[in-house]
């Protein structure tokens, strides 16, 4: 998509939100550029094609405004929904489960390939490190962590736009640590939070953990995330706080505009709900700019940040954190409750290795290999799954979304491929409203080797099978 494009395209957006309402003053072509980091004729591209399609409207010697009649077409049917008996801990159990046999295709895996994330300059620091005592046997990394692990997060951290201190950060064992401290330290049993329609696992499973109602809002077929819908769960529900996750969103892919972000921070303020932002897979972006957080956008401390080193260094490696300045005590006192802290080891490892050019270099290089990898996979299934399929297909880390046939579940789907020896991840893990469970989540992470083609052949299949046995049995 041309940048003018989608620059039009965020705009109308908050026009059709209501955002921007008709007859507001839109930005100047420099304020925009600014704001936007989009050149002078960018903008004016795009503002002269919202124009043409009627969105706004000029005034001689006075600049761009909302145009006044616009038919802003009906919502989507999804709505805001409420969950109040969430049982997923069992599911996933087995699923993990299932993952951890020997032999078998780990499509459903929420890890990247091991072999992508294995950095030799990383592994001789960590050796060097694991042959010092001071490493694994101080104390020096209890919370809230390593201080100069949380001085260079900090660091690079300012260098994104938002200004931190090394005491707004807490070290944790990984980023699930560090979102369910997050939502431990804010909430109390039969609390409200919300969560988007789909959502990676773990937010369900700590909801059910800590009794807590949950607020479901839908995505938005277009944006991703819809605020219409946020808005209203806000006015009229108890919303204590939520859970998202903006940036390579986990399963679907999609990654939420700057514009819309924008616009969420802006809410939280208004009706004084918290965040906690989980942005794991803030690193693995393929564009030349790094998406922005709604922590950029936070001015009152409503968003705790989390996010990790397991998507780009391993599982192994378990160090995470979280960016909260107001919420740093309670998090520390829950952690010295459960985990304690993070890896000594592990903590003094990264200092040394996020130190040098070598760590920049391995993010370069992993997002290349997954943008490679993630493009073949989609190359391959797009010619040889059945068109009744749709792809969902975002350039940001190593997950495809497929919607299948709408009289194939994916619960059965993925039944069927375990005697196969190929794991998948169906749609019953991320969702527990009524929803269609027709849509399954494939890692495209692992090199395209003969066996895992042959195991994409044999999900292919699968699905053409279970749609031809529905179609025969007329339902």
């Amino acid at each position: 998509m041309y940048k003018f494009r989608q620059l039009a395209k965020n705009i109308q957006f908050l026009i059709e939100s209501g955002s921007w309402p008709a007859h507001k003053k839109l930005p100047s072509l420099r304020a925009q550029a600014q704001s936007s980091g989009y050149s002078l004729m960018t903008v004016l591209n795009a503002y002269q094609e919202l124009e043409a399609k009627g969105w706004i409207y000029t005034k001689q010697k006075s600049g761009y405004y909302v145009s006044g009649d616009i038919n802003i077409s009906p919502e989507h049917t999804n709505k805001v929904a409420l969950n109040t008996n969430i049982e997923i801990n069992s599911l996933v159990f087995d699923h993990l489960k299932r993952l951890q046999q020997d032999h078998v295709i780990p499509l459903g895996s929420a890890f990247p390939s091991v072999p992508l994330l294995c950095n030799t300059h990383f592994m001789k620091i960590l050796s060097q490190h694991a042959k010092l005592p001071n490493s694994s046997l101080s104390t020096d990394s209890m919370p809230p962590g390593s201080l100069h692990l949380r001085q260079i997060l900090a660091s690079r951290y300012s260098l994104n736009g938002i200004s931190t201190q090394p005491e707004d950060i807490v070290i944790t064992s990984g980023a699930l640590d560090a979102l369910n401290l997050s939502l431990q330290a804010l909430t109390k049993p039969g609390d409200f939070i919300l969560l988007q329609q789909t959502i990676f696992y773990g937010a369900w499973q700590a909801a059910e953990r800590l009794g807590l109602n949950v607020i479901t809002i839908p995505e938005h077929p277009e944006h991703g995330f819809d605020v219409n819908a946020f808005e209203s769960a806000l006015k009229n529900y108890p919303i204590k706080v939520c859970w998202l996750m903006l940036n390579a969103h986990n399963p679907i892919g999609f990654t939420v505009s700057n514009e819309i972000k924008l616009v969420i921070a802006e809410l939280l303020h208004r009706y004084k709900v918290y965040l906690i932002e989980d942005d794991v897979y803030q690193e693995l972006f393929y564009e030349k700019q790094k998406p922005l957080s709604v922590k950029y956008f936070d001015k009152e401390n409503y968003v705790l940040h989390c996010s990790s080193f397991s998507k780009i260094l391993g599982a192994g490696v378990r160090v995470g954190w979280v960016h909260s300045r107001p919420f740093s005590n309670a998090i520390q006192h829950l952690q010295l409750m459960s985990t304690v802290s993070a890896s000594n080891l592990m903590q003094h490892a990264l200092v040394d290795f996020i130190g040098t050019h070598h760590y920049e270099k391995h993010l370069r290089q992993l997002r290349l290999k997954l943008q490679k990898n993630k493009n073949t996979y989609y190359k391959l299934l797009k010619e040889i799954l059945p068109k009744s399929c749709k792809i969902y297909l975002y350039a940001t880390g190593y997950f495809l979304w497929i919607q299948l046939p709408i009289n194939v579940d994916s619960t059965v789907l993925y039944q069927h491929l375990l005697d196969k020896k190929i794991v998948i991840a169906p749609s019953i893990l991320f969702q527990q409203d009524n929803l269609p469970r027709n849509y399954i989540r494939l890692n495209c992470s692992f090199n395209l080797t003969e066996p895992i083609k042959r195991a994409l052949y044999t999900v292919v299949e699968m699905i053409k099978m279970l749609e031809q046995n529905a179609g025969a049995d007329g339902s």
